[in-house]
This record gives C-alpha cells, structure tokens and sequence, in this order.
C-alpha cells in the first residue's frame, strides 16, 4: 500500500474553506482571486494548492475531458446499448461530430478547468510562499493549456479586480503566449522530479508541458483553427531543447509498468495524478468503462474501440495486449484490448453473458447497438491493471505526463524543421519500437510514422484529439464517421452557462 506524501508546505482544510470567495462554481467557472475571505482574515492558500492538485482527478473519469480528448478521435466510441448509454445522444455526438454547446460533458469539462485556475489563483494572488505560488503557476499553466486546446479562448482577471467583475478574455495566442512565459519564469524555480512520486510539480513536467506548448503553437496561434498550420523552425528546436531538459526521466523496461497498480515508481512518468487507498479519483472508469457485468472486475458495457485503431498494432506490438500469470489468476483475461472470448479468473472457464450466451467480444460496433449484439458489440479496452487488492480504490496513479510522448514530441519537431531530422527521429521511433517488442525500423521515421506510432504508443491517455488535429487528421472521414466534419469543430464550445459574460463571443460555428 502506498503512502500518503505529507507535501511540504501544503496542508488540507476543511470543505468550508473551498466555499472562500466562491457561491457556486458550477455558475461561476471563474478565473479569479480575492485577497480575503468575506468573513475576515487571510485566505489559507495551503488549501487552495492542495484542491488545486487534487483537481487533476478531473482527469481520470470516463467523461469530461477524457471523452472530449479520446472519443472525439479514432479511438473510441461510445454506442448506445439497447436502453443503456444514450443519456441524450451526449456519447454518439463526440465520435460524430454533433455536440453543441449544451452538452453536460463539454461544461463539466469547461468548470472544472476553470474551477482549479481559481483555486491556482487564490494560492498566487494571496500570501502563499514562494514555493506555493511556484507550483500554483505551473498548475495553472497546466490547467490552462487544456483550456486553450480544447477551447481557445480563455478567461483571466485583471490584479486587482473584483470577485463580482466578470472576467475578460484572452484570444488563443494571447493565452498561448500567457502560459509559456509563465512557464519559462518558473521552470528552474521547481525542484527535481522526486523517485517514486511524480505527483508533484516538478522541472521535468515544466520541460515537459513547454515542449507540448511550442510543438502546438502553430495550431494555437494559426489564423484558422482547423489550419493549415506552419511549424517554425525555431519553435521545433524549442520542443527539442525541453525535451533534452528532462533529466530525471526515462523509459520502463516494461511499457506496462507505467499503469500498474505501483506504477509510482515507473521512472518515466512525468507527472500524474496520485491515487491511495481510500483517497483517489475514479480510474477504475478505465477498466469498468468497457468491461461485461459478468467479468473480474465487472464492468458498464459501455465504451469501445473500433476495428480500424485496433488493426493499427501488429499481432506482436506489446502495447497491444498484456499477461501475466497474476493477471490471468485474478481476472481471467490480458489486459489491453479484449476481444474474443473472455473467462473467468484463471483462465479456463468460459464467461457468458447475461442470456446465457458466450461472452464474445466482436470488432464489429455500431452507433446504436441493437438485438443479441448489446453486451458483445466493439473490441474493450484496459489500460491500467486492475488493482486486485483495492478494486473499488485502486492505487494506481493516473498518468498525466510520459518520458516516451517528450520523446515522439522530439522526434515530430525534428522531422518538422528541428535539428537533427529524420536520423534524430529514426533513433528515438527505433528505441520505442523496441521496447513494444518490435523490430527496429518497423515505423518509418516520417511524419506518417510518428502519428501511427503516437497512436499505438499513448492510446487512452487522452492526447489523440490534439494529435489528430495537429497532423490534420481529425475532421476527416473514418470507420463509424462517414463524412468530412465542419470545422468547427476542432474547438469545443464555450458552453452556454458561460455566455451570459458579456466578454466572451461563442467559437465560430456554433
């Protein structure tokens, strides 16, 4: 069992702390601060910073921003089954193309963003001390970045301002360039990634999330969000020397020691979300979210992969599928992608569903599942192992950041007008093929190869959309889309709970 870190300089307070300055934050999404609470006295900013990182659960859940990264992508789908998982089309309309600016999931996604900015900007506009303010501005470049991809515009307070005033607006390239020089200001300020915990703000994740801001920067700044796009040299080599700062990192041996239930001491995870016994987010969603009633652990029959993402891994890509003797003893099945018949723990038993029939996972899904295909329909999936000890509170930490994405980030730069080129991309492809049980030289070192490889490599850890979008791949027709979507939608919505600020204009589309 792990051990719950006490964080220097962070201690927790009560819920009716987080109520400071705040009436309902699912109305008020603000970005804000005030400099004391309405009752007298300074706010405690201790507490603040710890909301703010334990705000990054927002990330584990199978809605929100996990579904708006994944399942707008080629990656996953989530069906209406039979009377289950319709919830008003909200699942369908990602895959799709449809949602609007009334869907649940996109303002969940939009207030919980913002909430955490304003818990960031509580610790920094008040009397923290200077390591509190530190790791408050690099989690709330974090936070914001999220805001940027998936929104554009972003909301900021002026120093000084009211809590009553509205917030105003930053364009995309405005928040863009916001958020890298903050980043930049405190990048050394951050101490070293601590072994065995990444859960902390630290310089490795600062490197990190720079490399991701300038690799993006031509999406973020183009005069057109669905592009075209053009990658500045000078920004690549950028990418190159952030990632070339990551020094405390490197890859696992096993790339599935990264989402096991120790996975807290995998040295390549960057940053993540920290999970201990009875206090963590829901990342059992990433076993429960796909899996049959009848499987160990039980699941939603739910969510999906689709036939065209799964044949992308070659039958001996050891990112495909995962087993070892405990997990098989304990659940019955791999871990990874499941299809084909499933059984029982050990291994041996055939499971069926709840008519009786075998339980056989089929590649073939459809939008709308009907008939004996309900609980059988689309290939399931398991990034994390299951914790067999805690399966209603596992530990293992959410991944937020991997030394093996600052890698492709650095090989892509490279290949678009960064030093080194398609020989530095070559080294780094070959290296992380290998580690997948591949053979060097089994994805060319292109553009083409990196998106293929960032694909297999970082499935369900909620980069495809933003990869899509950045290799303009992600409006265009694919297996359960037909069609060319409207451009529009490579941003989100600003929900509609929002707009009654008079500051904000609705992204173009909608």
């Amino acid at each position: 069992m792990k051990k719950i870190n006490i964080v220097k300089s962070i201690f927790f307070v009560g819920i009716a702390t987080l109520g400071v300055g705040c009436t309902n934050l699912d109305e008020q999404v603000l970005d804000g601060y005030v400099t004391s609470d309405p009752n007298g006295g300074n706010v405690v900013t201790g507490g603040f910073l710890q909301s703010a990182y334990e705000g990054l659960r927002s990330f584990q859940g199978q809605g929100g921003l996990f579904t708006m990264g994944e399942m707008s992508s080629d990656a996953l789908v989530g069906p209406t089954r039979g009377g289950d998982w319709d919830d008003n089309a909200k699942w369908r309309q990602f895959h799709v193309h449809t949602w609007g600016a009334d869907n649940e999931e996109i303002r969940n996604a939009y207030n919980d963003l913002l909430t955490n900015v304003y818990n960031c900007n509580l610790v920094i506009n008040n009397s923290a001390t200077d390591d509190q303010k530190t790791q408050a501005r690099f989690l709330r470049a974090f936070y914001y970045y999220h805001v940027i991809d998936l929104f554009g515009q972003a909301p900021y307070r002026e120093a000084g301002s009211l809590i009553t005033d509205n917030p105003k607006f930053w364009s995309r390239k405005e928040a863009t360039a916001f958020v890298i020089s903050e980043l930049e200001a405190v990048v050394n300020k951050l101490p070293a990634r601590v072994a065995n915990d990444a859960s902390m703000a630290s310089k490795d994740a600062a490197n990190f999330l720079l490399a991701k801001l300038y690799l993006n920067k031509a999406v973020f700044n183009a005069e057109n969000p669905a592009g075209p796009y053009t990658f500045d040299a000078a920004d690549m080599n950028k990418v190159i020397g952030y990632v070339d700062a990551i020094t405390s990192s490197s890859l696992a041996p096993n790339y599935w020691s990264n989402f096991a239930p120790t996975n807290n001491t995998s040295n390549e995870i960057l940053f993540s979300s920290k999970n201990v016994l009875g206090t963590g987010g829901g990342i059992q969603s990433r076993w429960r979210m796909g899996m049959h009633y009848n499987q160990t652990p039980d699941g939603w029959n739910g969510f999906a992969t689709v036939a065209e993402y799964y044949n992308r891994f070659a039958a001996t890509d050891a990112r495909r599928q995962y087993s070892t003797p405990s997990i098989i003893a304990n659940f019955g099945n791999p871990i990874g992608f499941q299809v084909g018949q499933m059984f029982k723990p050990g291994g041996t038993v055939a499971l069926k569903d709840r008519k009786g029939n075998p339980l056989v996972f089929t590649p073939k899904v459809t939008m709308i599942v009907t008939g004996n295909e309900i609980e059988t329909a689309g290939i399931r999936t398991q990034k994390y192992e299951p914790d067999n000890a805690n399966l209603g509170a596992p530990e293992n930490d959410y991944v937020l950041m991997r030394y093996s994405d600052a890698l492709l980030m650095k090989a892509e730069a490279a290949l678009r007008g960064g030093t080194g080129g398609a020989a530095v991309a070559k080294t780094i492809i070959d290296q992380i093929d290998v580690r997948a049980n591949l053979a060097a030289g089994a994805t060319p070192a292109t553009l083409d190869g990196i998106y293929l490889e960032r694909g297999k490599e970082l499935w369900f850890e909620g980069w495809r959309r933003n990869d899509m979008i950045r290799f303009g791949k992600f409006l265009g027709p694919r297996e359960l889309k037909p069609t060319t979507s409207n451009p529009k939608y490579v941003l989100y919505p600003i929900p509609a709970d929002a707009l009654f600020n008079p500051n904000v204009k609705q992204n173009p589309g909608y």
